[in-house]
């Protein structure tokens, strides 16, 4: 199922009309979003559980987030 506004807003909180409306043309689902926002959050944890970096749709979403942690940190 495709994500909505409100489905981003529910996982990172308040953020830009832009970023949502390039999360939600990715096509990913609501846990493909959750998994992304773990890895831009402690991807560190999460490669030290053994995981898998991440692939496909949960990539481009990482790539998308860190794009913009990287802008607000400027």
């Amino acid at each position: 199922m495709t994500l909505t506004s409100q489905d981003v807003t529910s996982v990172l909180g308040p953020v830009d009309e832009t970023l949502i409306a390039e999360i939600v043309a990715t096509g990913a689902t609501s846990t493909e979003l959750s998994e992304a926002w773990a890895w831009v959050n402690s991807d560190e944890a999460l490669i030290g559980e053994g995981r898998h970096l991440p692939a496909g749709t949960v990539a481009a979403l990482v790539d998308l987030l860190s794009a913009d942690d990287e802008e607000w940190e400027e």
